[in-house]
């Protein structure tokens, strides 16, 4: 079993690295600046932990069959064969000590992207069942039911009803109604899954923005599911089925707009990159709930207060929201206009740093230390800004910032944009 695992590994790593890859592993330098952006690093101080250090770990192998030295005189140039030892230690650079989080990539003086070397890896460890056990066990859930907790179509109708119940006393209205399965909507509002299960208010809070704001939208009962694990894995045929099922579902209902409820990574998976998973442009347009948002309040069908808001807030900008997808200014337009003392951590937007919970580290156990401690750096942003809330786009974050929370004994609370933004809404 060993032996074809290394023999496939090897196959994977030949058969599927391009000229892009290839070109970064070649290109790195080792000038040092990664060692001053990576959270792990700053946070642990371990060589293990520079990006430059976990792309050598890929170069190493690669260079072994790629080249004419590393095949020839490969202690010369650190070339190194397959193994199951170069699979635990790419393992553990690849899973165990990087979020994917972008942020070297801005400081690269070769102009690398670590990231994609790290997601190439986690292609070759996914190809041979070493990825983390908690992500597979989510792709499987997410593929065979529909989303990643396994959550039933009953349970799902179930808590929209009482969350309707609860808006109609709410906003004062017994007309004011949560749609589900229903067609011929302008919006399908897609959510995590993590909403239903423990972090309803957040769909409240939804809820009470999309009445304010008279909108036609509908929520789903089945593949509502916006999160996807096949992304962090480098599963590149379950993520196209996971987020496909839910562009699926969106065609079938006949919407208009597909909106993205708030996540990192759920709305990078379904606004960038699932065209390229499917081989083809999905029909329907995909926003975020921020995006959304920021027309409602620029256009008047919501009014906000800020003075229900007056407690000290601070932003935390997820990864794949802001630096890989684009969504910098609308959460800050949202909360200048919700909250009365806003103030920002340092650095942010596509500088801030990563909270230790991205790349599917939430749901690898077996790195969980790791994480938590990379999170010093998050909390070290947090407790300066003396805030006593954390607002954040993304529930992976919120998880996180949640842990780090306790862990750090920050004293603060942690709420999504929409939470804040339904707070301050003048009924």
């Amino acid at each position: 079993m060993s032996t074809d695992r290394v023999a496939k590994a090897k196959e994977v790593l030949l058969s599927r690295l391009d000229e892009r890859i290839a070109a970064f592993l070649n290109s790195c330098v080792r000038c040092g600046l990664c060692a001053d952006v990576c959270h792990f690093h700053l946070a642990d101080g371990e060589p293990e932990s520079l990006p430059a250090y976990k792309i050598e770990r890929l170069a190493r192998i690669v260079r072994r069959y790629r080249t004419v030295m590393g095949r020839f005189f490969p202690a010369l140039v650190g070339a190194e064969k397959m193994s199951e030892k170069a699979l635990a230690e790419l393992e553990d650079a690849a899973f165990g000590r990087c979020t994917c989080c972008g942020r070297c990539a801005l400081s690269c003086s070769a102009g690398i992207d670590p990231a994609a070397v790290i997601n190439f890896a986690r292609i070759v460890l996914t190809a041979v069942g070493m990825e983390p056990k908690g992500i597979r066990g989510n792709i499987d859930a997410a593929v065979s039911t529909g989303n990643s907790m396994s959550i039933t179509k009953e349970d799902v109708v179930e808590t929209i009803e009482w969350l309707e119940e609860d808006l109609r006393m709410t906003v004062g209205d017994d007309n004011a109604s949560m749609p589900i399965d229903a067609p011929g909507k302008r919006i399908l509002y897609a959510l995590n899954p993590r909403e239903i299960k423990f972090f309803p208010l957040s769909i409240s809070a939804a809820g009470m923005i999309f009445h304010q704001a008279g909108e036609s939208w509908t929520l789903t009962s089945t593949d509502f599911d916006i999160t996807n694990y096949g992304y962090f894995a480098g599963d590149e045929q379950g993520a196209a089925a996971i987020s496909g099922a839910l562009a699926k579902r969106a065609e079938e209902m006949g919407v208009e707009e597909l909106v993205i409820a708030e996540c990192g990574h759920g709305y990078r998976s379904n606004r960038w990159e699932l065209d390229e998973w499917l081989r083809r442009t999905s029909p329907i347009p995909v926003r975020s709930f921020l995006e959304l948002m920021v027309e409602y309040l620029r256009e008047g069908r919501i009014k906000l207060d800020p003075s229900q808001n007056t407690e000290r807030v601070t932003l935390h900008d997820p990864c794949n929201l802001v630096r890989q997808g684009g969504i910098i200014e609308e959460q800050r337009f949202l909360l200048h206009h919700a909250v009365s003392d806003f103030v920002e951590m340092y650095p942010n937007r596509e500088h801030n740093y990563c909270c230790g919970g991205g790349g599917g580290l939430l749901a690898a156990t077996e790195h969980a230390d790791k994480r938590i401690e990379s999170g010093k750096i998050k909390a070290e942003q947090i407790r300066a800004t003396g805030a006593t809330i954390v607002a954040t786009p993304c529930h992976n974050c919120i998880d996180q910032l949640l842990e780090i929370n306790k862990h750090y004994k920050l004293g603060v609370e942690i709420k999504t944009i929409g939470e804040i933004v339904a707070d301050a809404l003048v009924l």
